[in-house]
């Protein structure tokens, strides 16, 4: 009976809220995962060739990172606006919008980590009889992995946050009842959907983070010269 009150009473926490509006929780849930997804892997494809185009000189890299970096300040209520016209009151407003955001975080990442690939790795490959396409396939690329799986996570994070303002055109998944509780405060509404969106920002990131390490197994191997000075650590505090 209490728990039932708690609706009544409009507690924070409310056990009968989640078995009331399960099936309405779920149907948000799905929607920002799926907005979220749409967004980063669009943002990742269009990113990707941006930050070859950056790396070609200065001459496109001031503008490629100047243009990302400038859409990235526009202010989510006027990007919406903006691009109104173009796909109205849709799912695909919500998507263009999160895409144009994560690229300045994207192009910038990529971009980091494939001029952080050693010239001695480029020369052997070309040494070797690599071209430009596989040089960059099977040597860059795989370097530069760090970075640009760091950069996808950040922007993940971010697009999730992001994905709530989709609510002002009622495509914002978690939002959409974030909104909707706000003006009656509905504390247990606005809590959990809440808890929701910061669950999936962490679930998002630690799937990411365990796909960085299946990909990239060299970076958790350890030097002999590391090996020897952690066993040097070990055996000065065992002292």
């Amino acid at each position: 009976m209490a728990e039932q009150n708690c609706l009544v009473a409009n507690d924070w926490i409310c056990g009968e809220y989640l078995r009331s509006r399960g099936h309405e929780l779920a149907e948000a849930t799905v929607q920002h995962v799926w907005i979220t997804a749409a967004s980063v892997l669009i943002g990742l494809a269009v990113a990707f060739p941006l930050a070859l185009l950056a790396r070609r000189g200065r001459h496109f890299a001031g503008p490629v990172l100047g243009l990302t970096t400038v859409l990235y300040t526009v202010p989510s209520l006027a990007m919406f606006s903006l691009l109104l016209p173009l796909f109205g009151l849709s799912a695909a407003l919500v998507v263009t919008g999160l895409v144009l955001y994560s690229l300045t975080i994207l192009v910038r990442n990529i971009l980091a980590g494939l001029e952080a690939v050693p010239q001695e790795a480029r020369e052997a490959a070309k040494g070797m009889g690599y071209g430009p396409v596989r040089l960059l396939w099977e040597v860059e690329l795989p370097l530069s992995l760090p970075a640009l799986m760091a950069g996808l996570r950040i922007a993940t994070v971010s697009t999730v946050a992001l994905t709530t303002v989709g609510s002002l055109v009622g495509k914002g998944g978690l939002g959409n009842l974030i909104e909707d509780a706000l003006p009656s405060f509905f504390k247990a509404q606005v809590l959990t959907a809440s808890v929701l969106c910061v669950l999936l920002a962490v679930a998002a990131d630690l799937l990411l983070l365990g796909v960085q390490r299946l990909l990239t197994p060299w970076t958790r191997i350890r030097t002999p010269a590391e090996a020897s000075a952690g066993a040097g650590i070990a055996k000065t505090e065992a002292v």
